[in-house]
């Protein structure tokens, strides 16, 4: 069969594409916005990449179009494919039909930490045995691709997203997904472009909780008060929570989070890996209750997360220079960034922390999270904000509002050049961004590597 995906580079579409691809179909695709490491395994799996939406991209005609949630009416595709009555449907039916079927599946849920936790569940089951497939919303440096079939009969892991299905679906994608056993990580408002409040989010969530079977499982953060006010409408599955006061706790053995004790009941294990970040501890601790849930022993799933490595764009390291660090991280929310930052700071003991942020996002542009992000930076000892042509409002605001240095800049080749500049031997620069950023990693550590390489101290 034939399928044509729309939004193919997106990261679920284009995991969904892979799926596609090894269930033998031919698979094609177009995107506005071509990047990678979407794009990159896309072609490795001999998936062709249509750039630009336009009515030719039909021809010949698929036998099944599947859209993405970013496509609307007026787009060039959807009105070709409307007018000439193809077949459609949307991603996540498609992965519920054809996919997930009877399988067991294991859905990462929560406004932050889905694609890490997401992977270290993966993770887990793969080293217990259980050859799992999963379908997660980035590219898991322990696989190398972000979706695989998997066994037959083995469990599938789903990152779980609450933004909507499709122009026509606009139910939250997780309902369809059916999950025995959910994680709940955490809830707060975000995508201000399509829920007026958190109590819409609240909703959603909550048609997730009904899907899940009574012989299932949720795994609940158990501070988190929207988490507590989604249970309190109706809950017919085993609860498990995690947290300070959890059925599973954790206990830092260094303030960086690299080394910490997981706790249920009488069991205790040790996890010491290269993460860093209580929160990434946290989502960890989530992923062995989910695991041990799936019958997993909670030796063997901490074991496991000692041989964890972070996915890509997730406090990537993605070169060094001059013993300048330069690091990816897809943090685009405040409370993320604020994490992410966090964590970074806590791992270091000498160097500055060099914050470089593109405010990307749907809910980024609409200036919702505007007044929050001034904090979010605290943990950094220089920020430097970019403005996108696109974003709808003045990000000076912000920088003035900053209690460290902080640089507005409006073209990216002078944010480079200022980088360049100011790094320093020692300091770590994290860029964090939802998006390609305009290949500024690359384009910092060549023009690092250029300055190191002419002998010009950096």
């Amino acid at each position: 069969m034939h399928l044509h995906i729309l939004g193919i580079c997106g990261t679920f579409m284009g995991s969904l594409a892979l799926l596609a691809r090894e269930l033998g179909h031919h698979v094609t695709g177009s995107d506005a916005n071509v990047y990678p490491p979407m794009s990159t395994q896309l072609e490795a799996a001999g998936i062709a990449l249509l750039s630009g939406y336009k009515a030719d991209n039909l021809d010949p005609e698929p036998d099944l179009v599947v859209i993405g949630n970013a496509l609307s009416r007026g787009n060039p595709e959807v009105e070709a494919l409307l007018s000439r009555k193809l077949p459609y449907v949307s991603g996540p039916q498609w992965l519920r039909e054809h996919v997930l079927g009877k399988r067991t599946v294991l859905a990462v849920a929560g406004t932050h930490g889905k694609t890490t936790t997401a992977s270290m569940l993966a993770w887990i089951l793969e080293c217990a045995g259980m050859s799992p497939g999963f379908l997660i919303g980035g590219v898991p440096r322990n696989f190398g691709i972000s979706a695989r079939l998997g066994e037959a009969d083995a469990p599938f892991v789903v990152e779980a997203d609450e933004y909507d299905t499709a122009f026509f679906d606009k139910r939250s994608k997780f309902v369809h997904y059916r999950p025995d056993i959910a994680i709940l990580n955490n809830l707060e408002f975000d995508h201000a472009d399509i829920f007026d409040d958190l109590a819409a989010i609240e909703r959603q969530f909550h048609h997730l909780v009904r899907t899940v079977p009574g012989n299932g499982r949720l795994i609940v953060a158990d501070d988190e008060p929207a988490l507590r006010r989604v249970l309190d409408r109706g809950c017919w599955a085993p609860v498990e929570t995690f947290g300070e006061q959890g059925d599973w706790q954790l206990m830092l053995e260094r303030d960086d989070a690299s080394r910490f004790q997981v706790k249920q009941g009488q069991h205790k294990e040790v996890v010491e890996w290269s993460m860093t970040g209580r929160h990434n501890a946290s989502n960890g601790l989530a992923a062995i209750a989910a695991a041990v849930a799936c019958g997993v022993p909670i030796k063997t799933a901490a074991a496991a997360l000692s041989r964890f490595a972070s996915p890509k764009r997730r406090q990537e390291v993605r070169g060094e220079i001059a013993n300048i660090q330069v690091i990816d991280d897809f943090a685009h929310h405040p409370t993320a960034i604020a994490l992410t930052l966090a964590g970074l700071r806590a791992a270091m003991d000498k160097g500055r922390l060099i914050a470089v942020i593109e405010p990307r996002s749907n809910t980024m542009r609409l200036g919702t999270m505007k007044a929050r992000l001034p904090e979010s930076v605290s943990a950094a000892d220089d920020v430097y904000w970019y403005q996108p042509p696109q974003l709808g409002w003045e990000i000076d605001d912000v920088a003035e509002q900053c209690v460290m240095p902080a640089h507005v800049f409006k073209d990216l080749e002078a944010l480079v050049t200022a980088l360049v500049d100011k790094a320093q031997p020692g300091d770590r620069v994290v860029i964090m961004s939802n998006g390609g950023f305009g290949g500024l990693h690359e384009k910092l550590l060549a023009g690092l590597s250029e300055r190191h390489a002419s002998g010009l101290s950096v």
